[in-house]
């Protein structure tokens, strides 16, 4: 019998619809990325030291989270409706996009952690590692994406309209504040990766001596070149200084400990997010 010379159709699953979705809204920003080198030798000396070393993208995410402290640009958004205008979220949500296995296709699903600044390494951490490792149908965040993608794409439209262009607050709680990721452990880096967020935070391969690339994808009409550039320089010294002095205190002896007080205290620091969650 020969080989047959046509291919075959396949229906999108929801997650790829989800995924479709989110770049049809993502093409609308006027993203520009920034890139800085930077030399990671004090965190990267300090992870391998640690006994459980957490991974680089919590370590990354905590980062970040401590930075947007202090840059309140990283927490706002641009809300086009009833008027255009900025809104500041109070915290980082932080977005996480997963690489899982869902009815034998690879699939990326998003999830979302609340104020990575104000958690210890260690449970950032664990929540990743749920997050890649738990059944998919027992992750809540997994579930909505998937019955998100399930919905008549006009009802799935109007969703995602909603959400991101309506309230800042609900933009900020459904889709998070930035958007991580990163393919460094595949010795490979996204060039420019497209958010509908204000900001998507990526690194590449973190060499053995610590030298990485971090960059930051930003919504130009919500903060400038050289607020992301100061971001970038000020992201290089936590890592080094307070990531570093934490993951320290995850020596051989102790499990991973941190939280509000790994920063100094500040008179301009904005209190932490409230904890309290709201389904969908």
């Amino acid at each position: 019998m020969t080989e047959s010379r046509k291919g075959f159709r396949m229906r999108l699953s929801p997650a790829r619809k989800v995924v479709l979705e989110m770049m049809h809204h993502a093409r609308k920003v006027p993203s520009l990325p920034i890139a800085r080198k930077c030399d990671l030798s004090a965190v990267a000396a300090a992870r391998r030291e640690a006994m459980a070393p957490p991974s680089w993208t919590a370590i990354m995410m905590r980062a970040y989270g401590l930075v947007a402290r202090d840059y309140p640009e990283l927490r706002r958004a641009l809300i086009p409706w009833p008027w255009t205008h900025l809104y500041q979220h109070p915290c980082s949500e932080c977005a996480i996009l997963v690489e899982r296995v869902w009815q034998d296709e690879k699939v990326i699903l998003g999830a979302k952690l609340r104020a990575p600044e104000d958690r210890p390494l260690a449970e950032i951490d664990s929540h990743l590692r749920h997050l890649q490792s738990a059944p998919v149908i027992e992750i809540n965040y997994f579930r909505q994406v998937l019955r998100l993608g399930r919905l008549p794409w006009l009802l799935r439209r109007f969703t995602f309209w909603q959400s991101l262009y309506l309230s800042g607050f609900t933009r900020a709680k459904r889709f998070g504040t930035f958007m991580i990721s990163s393919l460094g452990n595949l010795g490979a880096e996204q060039l420019h990766p497209l958010t509908p967020l204000t900001t998507y935070f990526t690194f590449g391969r973190i060499a053995d001596d610590g030298e990485a690339e971090l960059k930051i994808v930003y919504d130009h009409r919500v903060l400038d070149a050289r607020c992301v550039a100061r971001a970038l320089r000020d992201l290089e010294q936590v890592l080094n200084h307070d990531l570093s002095a934490e993951l320290e205190r995850c020596g051989p002896a102790a499990p991973c400990r941190g939280g509000v007080d790994t920063l100094p205290s500040s008179p301009d620091r904005l209190r932490a997010c409230p904890t309290r969650r709201k389904r969908w």
